[in-house]
């Protein structure tokens, strides 16, 4: 097999920051990881001078809907070999396919696909996309609240049901993740029915209440999707009580630490003061990047498709951005995910921490380190 060694660049560890590193590659396998000092090892090796720039292993995504100009909602295999081969492009090495609201038979068509293509749909191996690995799907939606329902379709919104959503968890050999507004009628049985089966379990587009939040945790939700956006606060909640006022879906995410959550850090969703608060009550451990990108990755500026080309939601790409055409809701990145590092309160060491290895932290697959794929370390949370 062909041996690299990636040398003179600043290497990003898991907890640290490796000056002068160096780092050697057998085929797709990490075998080492050492100080520049170290002298090369013989043998036929290719030595790729970084020149001072920094090493990053490949990221993992754990909510992205499209790229390139399909949406894994297309429910085609061309689909999902577009959007795979075009997160490569921007250094996504495995993801997880995420669901828009949609109709039945989309999903179905959807998860079809997944496990064709996903590590864990049993397959050995599974078929190829030509691009990112696909890790196993993110089911997120349609149980949704219909007024935190940001820019996905609005028809389709529903609550769960046994006779549909066993049909869903059928596919449970390829569901990685489940996301779910818990203030929804019959959460409880669908959460219970994904833990059953292994299926990590998020809280999102939900204007839950705070002890409605600790409510499911108990249930086995243990991860909540961005941050900030599609979900209930103080402010949200006193318009339908003015006191007590109460807390909702992100002071409770903020305060239990058996949550983990994620953050849209592309400069357009959030500003630079909310990602530095998520940093400094989450820490890297509980933080996630992500893009939530949508077809419109690579794309020109104009009018899209977010979901399926068949009762999606229209959207203009803009500035960098999917937004709704009246302008009332952001609908996902178009490009890779980026950090405040210049801010002088983020430790040097931790910049890197939550796009890299507390990204990739929350789906069930293990893995990383030397002997593995150069990639972020994949493992079920608790």
């Amino acid at each position: 097999m062909p041996s690299l060694l990636f040398t003179n660049g600043t290497v990003v560890l898991e907890d640290r920051l490796l000056t002068q590193g160096q780092v050697a590659v057998i085929g797709d396998r990490i075998t080492a990881v050492w100080p520049w000092q170290r002298p090369i090892p013989p043998g036929a090796v290719e030595v790729i001078d970084l020149q001072g720039k920094y090493l990053v292993p490949g990221f993992v995504v754990l909510h992205v809907h499209g790229g390139g100009g399909a949406d894994f909602m297309d429910g085609a295999e061309e689909a999902f070999q577009t959007v795979s081969r075009a997160h490569l492009r921007h250094g996504t090495t495995s993801l997880l396919p995420t669901t828009t609201v949609a109709r039945h038979d989309q999903h179905l068509a959807f998860l079809e696909q997944c496990r064709r293509f996903a590590a864990s749909g049993g397959r050995e191996p599974p078929d190829s996309t030509g691009g990112a690995r696909i890790l196993g799907a993110h089911f997120y939606g349609p149980y949704f609240n219909y007024e935190a329902r940001g820019c996905h379709p609005g028809g389709p919104i529903r609550i769960p049901e046994p006779a549909e959503y066993e049909r869903y968890l059928d596919y449970a050999d390829c569901i990685a993740t489940a996301t779910i507004a818990p203030e929804l009628l019959g959460a409880q049985q669908f959460v219970e029915a994904c833990r059953s089966r292994g299926i990590c379990c998020n809280a999102g587009h939900s204007f839950a209440t705070f002890d409605e939040m600790e409510t499911a945790i108990s249930w086995g939700v243990r991860h909540v999707d961005h941050l900030f956006c599609a979900m209930s606060d103080r402010a949200r909640l006193r318009q339908t009580q003015a006191y007590p006022m109460r807390g909702g879906v992100l002071e409770a995410t903020l305060f239990f630490e058996e949550l983990t959550t994620e953050v849209i850090a592309d400069g357009k969703h959030l500003q630079r003061e909310l990602l530095l608060l998520a940093y400094k009550l989450k820490g890297p451990e509980r933080l996630a990047l992500v893009t939530d990108c949508n077809r419109a990755l690579d794309m020109p500026d104009g009018e899209h498709i977010f979901g399926p080309l068949h009762g999606g939601e229209p959207i203009i790409r803009r500035d960098g951005v999917g937004i709704m055409p009246d302008g009332s809701a952001l609908a996902s990145r178009l490009g890779p995910a980026s950090w405040p590092g210049s801010s002088a309160r983020t430790p040097n060491a931790d910049r890197a921490a939550p796009r890299s290895w507390s990204a990739a932290s929350w789906s069930c697959h293990d893995g990383g380190g030397p002997g593995t794929p150069p990639e972020m370390p994949l493992r079920c949370h608790p």
